[in-house]
């Protein structure tokens, strides 16, 4: 049986996915080890990310072709804007940040670098390729916390990042990546060894933005 179409991406840059899902950001979030101030700066430009996620699903309604795309793209992005965002803004004051503090921050460098990829992909690009510049980041949460929460010495109420992880772990985040994955998997049908080697390198280099995110964290910048 062949894969899907999904899996023959990700599976063409194994040491980077692993660089991301296993890196030592992840680690301390599972143990709860992580400096709390690494997290707060992440969490920050967390979500100034999903401000630019946001207009990446917008942008995903105009190159779609069909209503059900369209459907699609546009739940997204009102589940971004008024949904994620809003919990994203109570759980930053959960860790002292105020929105209004959020609304004056500058991005960081990693930031800029790996939302601004994303964009240029789906601007350059069709929906495919925006959805596997995406995917790294929806698909990639969903693996993360799945693994974390399948310890249960990581899901203790004496880990300050609990919440988080229950969140990516939680049914209505891991229905989102089946949904996501299965829109990804609906244009593998005649796929040609030269379309599938282009998604493989955006699908890569989205994979070690997000390395680099991850490390944003841990070195404040």
């Amino acid at each position: 049986m062949n894969s899907s179409l999904y899996e023959q991406i990700k599976q063409a840059c194994p040491t980077e996915w692993a660089d991301y899902t296993q890196h030592s950001f992840v680690q301390q979030i599972a143990d709860g080890s992580l400096p709390k101030e690494s997290f707060r700066h992440y969490l920050l430009q967390d979500y100034l990310f999903l401000v630019q996620f946001s207009r990446a699903f917008g942008l995903a309604v105009y190159k779609s072709s069909d209503i059900d795309d369209i459907r699609f793209a546009l739940e997204c992005c009102n589940s971004i804007v008024n949904v994620e965002l809003g919990l994203h803004i109570e759980f930053c004051k959960q860790w002292g940040v105020s929105e209004d503090d959020l609304k004056d921050l500058p991005e960081s460098t990693a930031n800029m670098a790996y939302t601004r990829y994303v964009l240029e992909k789906g601007v350059s690009g069709d929906l495919l390729d925006l959805y596997t510049a995406l995917a790294p980041c929806t698909m990639g949460y969903a693996e993360i916390a799945q693994w974390i929460s399948s310890n249960p010495a990581n899901m203790t109420d004496d880990n300050p990042y609990l919440a988080w992880i229950e969140m990516y772990s939680g049914k209505e985040y891991q229905d989102f990546a089946d949904l996501f994955v299965e829109r990804i998997n609906r244009y593998g049908d005649a796929m040609s060894d030269t379309r599938l080697k282009d998604l493989r390198k955006t699908f890569s280099a989205a994979t070690r933005l997000e390395v680099d995110f991850w490390q944003m964290g841990l070195d404040l910048s």
